[in-house]
């Protein structure tokens, strides 16, 4: 009996994740309505608050991985509850991929849950636990534009429309940067258990400057246009538009003033 009530504790949703849900609501309904007196205000607490949502999830996805490979201390360690204060690593977790958003409209997660690889067996349990972040942002990515190539975006408030596509955005970028192979991301912990031991000795130093070298890159103008031009080839695909992410991002930085809008509201 008090197993079962410690695994239904472990499993529960943290209050915090929830009260970060009703941010992310409130401030939606906000921005659709043009109830707040600054939309711009509302579009950054829309998109911080369902970003970190979205990081969240996506270490909940490791963690959940995790524990259907064999790491059963994923659950004591408070993972599973949704709460991102709990993750190993909060700066890089949550404050850095923030940052990175404000700074650059980059959807950057970091590593976040500890995870006991001796327990699991099987390097293919390895990889999708690592895959398992990554692919939860593309699933978030189809998801927030599903009203766009469904074509039902036509009568949606200009501002709430934008703010989602500046959000897909983020998840296309985060899903694409955690998959490169890159030490330190999602991409290297798939490719990592097929490696030698003496490969993963020499690269294991490297592990903690990975996730600064890439956004370090995408600071130099030729990369971050050949990385952004893919980025916008995938949300035409989804049939989200250059220019509404352009102007969700301009909405986000309030503090620049209102975008002017090149056309009807």
């Amino acid at each position: 009996m008090t197993t079962a009530i410690s695994r239904r504790s472990e499993r529960r949703i943290s209050p915090v994740f929830l009260g970060l849900v009703a941010v992310m609501t409130v401030s939606g309904w906000a921005v659709w309505t043009d109830f707040a007196a600054n939309t711009g205000v509302a579009v950054f607490l829309f998109v911080t608050a369902a970003w970190i949502v979205s990081l969240c999830l996506h270490e909940y996805a490791h963690a959940r991985t995790a524990l259907h490979g064999g790491d059963i201390s994923i659950g004591a360690k408070g993972y599973l509850t949704l709460n991102p204060l709990k993750y190993t690593h909060a700066l890089l977790s949550i404050v850095l991929p923030v940052l990175f958003v404000i700074m650059g409209g980059i959807g950057l997660p970091g590593g976040a849950v500890f995870i006991e690889h001796r327990r699991i067996r099987g390097r293919w349990k390895h990889s999708l636990i690592s895959a398992a972040g990554p692919l939860t942002n593309a699933l978030l990515a189809v998801a927030l534009t599903a009203p766009f190539w469904l074509g039902t975006m036509r009568d949606v408030p200009v501002a709430f429309r934008c703010a989602l596509a500046f959000l897909a955005l983020l998840q296309v970028t985060a899903a694409l940067l955690n998959f490169l192979p890159v030490p330190g991301l999602d991409g290297y912990g798939v490719i990592e258990p097929w490696l030698s031991y003496k490969v993963r000795r020499q690269v294991e130093p490297f592990a903690p400057f990975g996730l600064i070298a890439v956004f370090g890159l995408l600071w130099v103008p030729e990369i971050s246009q050949v990385f952004f031009d893919a980025v916008h080839a995938i949300l035409r695909g989804l049939g989200v538009t250059e220019l509404e992410t352009f102007l969700g991002q301009e909405w986000f930085r309030f503090w620049q003033g209102e975008p002017q809008l090149p056309f009807a509201a």
